[in-house]
Order: structure tokens, then sequence, then C-alpha cells
């Protein structure tokens, strides 16, 4: 594209023609994951400074400054702005990966990594139960508030947050 070259490297500073014409040019590819798991492996990366996950989670809805790795993903990917091609969800990553580069005409088998995702889904899910239980009734519902519009836009349908 033509101002690919620009200073300007968000998409929000090109005008809705421009962007239309830049993505129009691309495959765009959204990987998403379930909110509710990114707060714990973020909490679990030590990310927070919060001993515990309650107080954690308290920490996340009280700050001022949203950090990227619990930003909302709807803020962060902009699905109204663009319309991905593929959206990739956490969990499906070897079969959806497989089917997108069989699309592109790649051998799928010979180029993806192993992946564990499918295989500790079930670990997540318990992980998930006991992390849960620790957040008051207040903190699930604001939780849900901050998460809305990802469990509005994306399928996540077995997320605590979407009860």
């Amino acid at each position: 594209y033509r101002r690919l070259q620009a200073k300007e490297t968000w998409l929000s500073k090109f005008n809705q023609t421009e962007r239309k014409a830049m993505l129009g040019s691309y495959t765009k590819v959204l990987f998403v994951r379930d909110p509710f798991h990114r707060l714990i492996a973020t909490f679990l990366k030590g990310m927070g400074i919060s001993p515990s996950f309650s107080s954690f989670v308290q920490e996340v809805l009280d700050s001022r400054k949203v950090r990227e790795a619990w930003k909302p993903l709807v803020s962060l990917c902009r699905p109204c702005l663009v319309q991905y091609d593929y959206v990739v969800m956490f969990g499906f990553l070897r079969q959806e990966l497989g089917h997108l580069l069989h699309r592109a005409g790649l051998p799928a088998g010979s180029l993806l990594p192993e992946f564990t995702d499918s295989q500790v889904q079930w670990t997540y899910r318990w992980l998930s139960e006991q992390m849960f239980s620790e957040l008051s009734a207040q903190q699930k519902q604001q939780l849900s508030h901050f998460y809305r519009w990802d469990l509005a836009a994306f399928p996540f349908s077995s997320s605590f947050l979407s009860d």
C-alpha cells in the first residue's frame, strides 16, 4: 500500500478509504483467549504485585491505567474497525492453524509445532474454578462488566464471566 512507508503507523490515523485499501490486501487473523484465562495467566506470570488472585483482580479493577495484559480484546483488536478473515480461539490452535496453512497452500503438518492448548483445557477449567471461587460476588460482577464487550463479541460460552 502506497502509504505504508508513511510516519503514521496506527491504523486509526488513516481515513476509512485508506484503511479499507490497506486491509483489503492482507489476510487478517485474530487470536483470542477467554478474558478470565488471560487474567489468570497474567497473575501466574507475576505481572501483579498482589499475593492472592482476589487482590490482583481488585488491583486490575481499581487501576486507572489498564495494562495491555488484561485490557479488553475489543479495545486492542478493533473487530468493528477491522473485518478479520479468521478468528482463532485458544484451545483450538492446532486445528485452526492447520486449516489456515491448508488454505494458504502450505503443508500444515510439517510446519506446526506441538500445541498443548487443547490438552490443558481441563487444567484451565479446574484452575478457573479455583480462582473464580476466591472472588467476591461484587468482583465477579465488576469483571463481567469490564469484559462485557469481549463476551459479546466472541463466543466464550464456557467462560466463568459469561454466567
